[in-house]
């Protein structure tokens, strides 16, 4: 099993995380309370992983999310996933919500009938809930029916979701509840 690596990173939004192997990147980490924060619940999430130096595919991952995170064009499309640890519905459900355009959501209902599993809105988020690769895998950009925001996992919850997507210059408006 290849060993896995990790960097932390400043971006507009705070200090977050990359972890990678060989094949590709493993996880995103959003930014936490403190960079302190940031880097303990990378390292819960894979106890053994090492700080190291990016390659200069990771610093490549690095520039695209910090450069989307200014609001700027959206590349982060061409970042390598290691997706071995995800279930083939989950692979297929991530790779569609990669397609998603910047600025722009879909329901997780439409990202299901996109997906090839219509009426799998609830696995949808689930999958989205679970997600290793926020930003690059985008579930801030997935949401409920009729306006709902959804939830989010990251530090600062639905808050947060609603701010990256007003980076991107989402123009709809989101409910909470």
């Amino acid at each position: 099993m290849d060993q896995i690596a990790y960097a932390l990173f400043e971006t507009p939004v705070g200090q977050c995380a990359l972890a990678w192997k060989a094949a590709g990147l493993v996880a995103v980490q959003l930014p936490e309370r403190s960079a302190t924060a940031t880097e303990a619940r990378l390292r819960r999430r894979f106890p053994g992983a090492t700080a190291s130096a990016p390659s200069p595919r990771i610093r490549q991952a690095v520039v695209a999310i910090v450069r989307l995170l200014q609001g700027r064009r959206d590349t982060t499309s061409a970042i390598a996933l290691d997706l071995s640890r995800c279930s083939a519905f989950y692979r297929r459900v991530y790779e569609v919500a990669r397609t998603i355009p910047a600025g722009q959501t879909w329901t997780y209902g439409k990202l299901a009938a996109r997906a090839g599993s219509p009426g799998a809105a609830r696995a949808v988020g689930q999958a989205m809930a679970r997600n290793p690769f926020p930003l690059i895998v985008p579930c801030h950009r997935v949401t409920g029916a009729q306006g709902w925001a959804g939830g989010f996992s990251a530090h600062g919850g639905v808050s947060t979701k609603i701010r990256l997507l007003r980076i991107e210059g989402a123009r709809a408006g989101l409910s909470v509840s």
